[in-house]
């Protein structure tokens, strides 16, 4: 592809070359033989630079050389040319009038401008003065008779408006039309002196009206005494119209293919090609284009006409060969995605999707197209969050919504099962504190998950990151906690079957604008069939929710959640991490030290000190005595999910009041592992805590962060 594209260039390059050089053989714009610049100005005949090169000579240019680079200026004089263009216009610097005080002198400047046969364009050009006690006039003179002028006061620099051109420092009039010749004179009331400090001088001036914008600091300077501004100019051929001039045929200046145009003020003409025709109208074949006449095609080069012609077919042969090479490239793609679709579990999708009834119908299938452009091809800025099953990133779809896209992790076909699974359990769950599916891709190297987007984090960010925005207080924590709990009481005994999370933990708890809980992230999730209350499969979760029972029998049923929320209920509690090399050995991990505090009737001395009060102590003590009953070592003697959503739904229903204490049994301090060991460093592995492996993760997540 980058050969052909190189190819390609070149022989744009070769076709741009042609019509160059058939652009080149377009006549010049002035008379043969005769100076066609003067410095930067393109000199186009009826104007020359003496003899015969100008029509008239009031159409004289002289090109000054002592200038570096080189200047124009009309006739003898000194009327310095800007531009000159064909249709009856050119372009002239001109000076202004100043009339300047201080408290012993008058210093004044009246600028005068003839320009004999043309005349100042009135609708192009306005005439200007600037001060605070001033009136400027514009007179006719040698034969003209007319006069205007505008008056501009102000008694303070502060009254006036930048931009504003309407009599408060500045005063603008229009041009009477037909003006050949001007003279500029400005008169003071006060001499300045009420406001010389701030405005010594008046200025006035002719000039084109977009080339000056007033301003305050004009008024404090002499920046304009020595300052040039452009006006706009009409000149014409003669003094008849066209319909007397065509009757001279041998000093008529329009040339063949253009057209006579009268002007406005009725005295002269000026010539314009025809439509589709460009070029210098007061020359012989000066107006050439599209529609040259056959005898011009006919002297045309036919080495012109052969490049023309192999360039353009050269050119429909490559577009042909990139055509081809992307049709190739489509399908490659195509092939390519139908392999990552059999390789993504997709034909196992079917098949679970085929024996299932009731799942939602409104999840989407996703191109891979759609999700790169969502996540502006997964740039990294895009990253929300990164964990044991893979990387979520945020999207916009093109609908505006805002996605939360999960890139999974999968190293080889056999652990797609694993994939298929989140996705099949979230098929069956409608609840609202549980993030909801909104789509998946399968057609991408490794297979994407849409869910809906969480605004606000999850819970463990709110609880341990000191860059947090707020700590939670207390009643929202207990709120959280009853939320999460009704969602696992669903997902164990309302949803169509039976699901055990088997990850539950702070960082998989999201919360919305408006904290409201909602549980995540059902990759190591079980669905259980109503026949059976536990399952035999290989150890998951995350160290220190990891229930023990679980730990040791491989055995995984709806207990094994509980357990794990009566940590997260520790937490909610203490405001700890569940784990922490940094804490004393004894307090390392969480579930066994909270549990000892509650034995020796020590619970304050764990609390958290920023939701514990005189008002909630013993609603918290309720809650912990809750998270104790929850991590009992024996998963019979724990509470259902169920029984501990009631629970907390009474405790946030009746937060003031006064429970009695519940004493703990000794055993609910037991742990079928026995003592944890004394010395715990970052190198604990799955081998030497007897835990095995999974299908995705193959191994036990650790969460070794540092204290609070």
């Amino acid at each position: 592809m980058g050969l052909i594209r190189s190819v390609l260039l070149m022989q744009l390059m070769i076709f741009l070359n042609v019509i160059l050089t058939v652009k080149a053989s377009t006549p010049a714009v002035a008379k043969p033989g005769c100076q066609s610049r003067g410095g930067d100005v393109i000199i186009p005949y009826p104007f020359g630079t003496g003899g015969d090169c100008n029509i008239t000579e009031q159409f004289l240019i002289t090109c000054n050389t002592s200038y570096i680079p080189n200047k124009a200026f009309l006739g003898n004089g000194n009327l310095e040319v800007i531009n000159i263009s064909t249709d009856g216009q050119l372009r002239i610097f001109s000076n202004a009038s100043y009339d300047c005080y201080n408290t012993s002198y008058r210093n004044w400047f009246y600028y005068r401008l003839q320009l004999y046969k043309f005349s100042i364009n009135n609708n192009k050009n306005k005439f200007t003065a600037i001060g605070c006690d001033t009136y400027a006039r514009v007179e006719g003179y040698l034969g003209q008779h007319y006069a205007t002028g505008c008056l501009s006061l102000c008694n303070n620099i502060t009254d006036v408006s930048n931009g504003s051109c309407s009599g408060i420092g500045c005063c603008q009039t229009s041009i009477p039309k037909g003006v050949m010749s001007y003279n500029i004179t400005i008169e003071s009331y006060e001499n300045h002196v009420d406001v010389l400090p701030e405005n010594p001088c008046s200025f006035a001036f002719v000039a084109e009206n977009d080339n000056y914008i007033f301003s305050a600091s004009d008024l404090r300077g002499s920046n304009f005494k020595d300052k040039q501004f452009p006006v706009t100019v009409d000149w014409t051929i003669g003094t008849t119209s066209c319909k007397e001039a065509k009757m001279d045929t041998k000093n008529f200046a329009c040339q063949e293919n253009s057209n006579c145009v009268d002007s406005e003020n009725n005295s002269g003409y000026f010539c314009k090609c025809f439509k589709g025709y460009e070029g210098n109208p007061y020359l012989p074949n000066g107006c050439q284009g599209c529609s040259l006449p056959n005898r011009d095609k006919s002297k045309r080069s036919p080495l012109i006409d052969i490049a023309l012609g192999s360039s353009i077919g050269f050119l429909g042969l490559l577009l042909g060969i990139v055509s081809l090479c992307w049709m190739l490239r489509q399908r490659q793609i195509s092939k390519l995605k139908d392999a990552y679709f059999l390789q993504n579990g997709g034909i196992l999708l079917r098949e679970e999707l085929s024996k299932r009834q009731g799942y939602r119908e409104d999840v989407k299938v996703f191109t891979a197209e759609e999700l790169e452009k969502a996540t502006n091809n997964y740039h990294e800025s895009r990253i929300l969050g990164q964990g044991g099953q893979g990387t979520v990133y945020k999207g916009i779809l093109a609908d505006n919504r805002i996605v939360a896209i999960k890139k999974s992790i999968i190293g080889d076909p056999s652990q797609v099962e694993q994939f298929i699974n989140e996705i099949m359990v979230l098929y069956q769950i409608n609840h609202k504190n549980v993030v909801k599916l909104l789509g998946c891709c399968l057609e991408t190297q490794v297979p994407l998950l849409v869910y809906e987007y969480i605004t606000n984090g999850t819970v463990f960010h709110h609880l341990h990151n000191d860059d947090a925005a707020s700590h939670l207080p207390w009643e929202t924590r207990l709120r959280i906690a009853t939320e999460t709990a009704e969602a696992l009481s669903y997902l164990h005994s309302a949803a169509s079957i039976p699901i055990i999370h088997r990850d539950i933990k702070l960082a998989n708890i999201l919360l919305d604008e408006n904290h409201t809980a909602k549980v995540s992230d059902f990759g190591a999730s079980r669905l259980i069939p109503s026949d059976q209350a536990q399952i035999t499969t290989i150890v998951q979760g995350t160290f220190g929710y990891l229930d023990p029972e679980y730990m040791l029998t491989s055995l995984l049923t709806e207990k094994s959640d509980v357990y794990s929320f009566g940590v997260v209920l520790m937490e909610m509690l203490t405001g700890q991490k569940v784990v922490c090399f940094k804490r004393s050995e004894e307090s390392r991990v969480l579930a066994m030290y909270f549990v000892s505090l509650m034995k020796e009737n020590r619970l304050l001395d764990i609390l958290d000190p920023r939701v514990l009060n005189d008002e909630n102590v013993e609603q918290l003590k309720e809650v912990a005595t809750l998270a104790c009953r929850c991590v009992r070592v024996k998963g019979e003697e724990r509470p259902t999910m169920k029984e501990v959503a009631h629970e907390l739904a009474g405790l946030q229903a009746l937060p003031k009041h006064p429970w009695s204490k519940n004493n703990l049994a000794g055993e609910e301090s037991e742990y079928l592992l026995g003592k944890f060991p004394s010395t715990y460093n970052d190198g604990v592995t799955s081998s030497s805590m007897g835990m095995g492996y999974d299908s995705i993760n193959n191994k036990i997540t650790f969460e070794l962060e540092g204290a609070r």
